[in-house]
């Protein structure tokens, strides 16, 4: 079968769309950012892949995503703590996440389950779905961006580039998992709550409940006491909020969170912590961290700083674990016996 190579959904897993860097600049006009819930992933995952930094990548939540090659081969690289097998015409085999791989027409590469963390990033060398509104992320309550508007289903096709050449790349050490507090600036609406909701924030062990999704998360605790009004006049919200509506449970809003609000707020989480929240099971617990804006500043700083660090520390691979980096810069000539060397030559003794 001759034509585009194409990328065949046959299941969608959980939950699984098409997500870039986000919708910036439009948050004025009533649109949120979107875009991928734990960027670095998107931006490691692209690298295996050779594709461009920002460029839209499946996000997969959970395990259960099914892809097949159709109509050619197709290079993909899966970002994250993923067990992933692999099925060909010679069966099925286990295969690494966090490098490239090239799935042969016909061939479907399954993502099993997360060993950590419940999000997963695919990129797709040649996958370059039309952006809306400048960006291909899926805002699925707007019906914008990724297939339709809408999240993927099984039978979508994705239309991709031939497969370039190039080596193969992985990622020697994957990014560490971070257990610590969540770190997070006090308010804009801290004023609201008095010293002892303040230290309650900080204190408890805030379990992630099932009502969680791509606008944000809730927590189950003690109620925070609100010192006055539980609401305010409707303002600005971004990624990171932390809402406390009337029942006094602390609502952390992601990627998808809606652009204004009227409940107060404690707290935001800093940007280098917020994948963090979202990589989060409902039922995992959480403690939070007050800093100020400059410690803030300086944790985005580290983080950016090491998301380079693991971009520039991919080595090219050879599937089955043969390092070619190695293969080709190992001195292999030195020490070589000559095959017509008398039995009296030293290096035969």
């Amino acid at each position: 079968m001759t034509g585009q190579p194409q990328l065949e959904v046959l299941a969608p897993g959980a939950h699984a769309a098409l997500q870039d860097a986000g919708r910036h600049g439009l948050r004025r006009v009533g649109v949120p950012w979107a875009g991928a819930l734990d960027p670095r992933l998107m931006r490691l995952a692209n690298a295996l892949a050779g594709q461009p930094p920002q460029a839209a990548v499946i996000e997969a939540v959970d395990g259960g995503l099914r892809l097949a090659a159709r109509q050619g081969p197709v290079r993909l690289a899966v970002a994250g703590d993923a067990v992933l097998d692999l099925q060909t015409a010679d069966g099925r085999r286990a295969v690494p996440a966090w490098c490239a791989l090239t799935l042969q027409d016909g061939e479907v590469l399954t993502l099993r389950s997360l060993r950590r963390g419940r999000l997963a990033a695919v990129a797709v060398q040649g996958l370059a779905p039309a952006p809306v509104l400048g960006s291909a992320s899926t805002y699925a309550r707007a019906g914008l961006g990724g297939v339709q508007g809408r999240a993927l289903r099984a039978g979508d096709v994705l239309p991709v580039a031939a497969a370039g050449p190039g080596p193969n790349l992985h990622l020697p050490q994957p990014p560490a998992w971070n257990d610590g507090p969540i770190r997070a600036v006090p308010g804009p609406q801290a004023d609201h709550f008095d010293a002892a909701a303040l230290a309650a924030f900080t204190t408890t062990a805030w379990r992630l409940t099932a009502d969680a999704d791509r606008m944000g998360v809730r927590l189950d605790g003690p109620a925070l006491q609100h010192a006055g009004a539980r609401e305010i006049v409707s303002d600005a919200t971004v990624p990171g909020s932390v809402q406390v509506p009337g029942n006094g449970l602390p609502i952390v809003l992601l990627a998808d969170a809606q652009t204004a609000g009227g409940y107060p707020k404690i707290a935001t989480v800093v940007s280098a912590d917020l994948p963090r929240v979202a990589q989060l099971r409902p039922g995992a617990t959480l403690h939070f961290q007050f800093v100020d804006v400059a410690a803030a500043e300086a944790l985005a700083r580290a983080a950016e700083a090491e998301t380079r660090a693991l971009l520039a520390s991919l080595r090219p691979w050879w599937p089955g674990g043969l390092d070619i980096e190695a293969l080709y810069t190992g001195n292999l000539v030195s020490g070589m016996l000559h095959a017509l060397a008398p039995a009296s030559h030293p290096d035969l003794d």
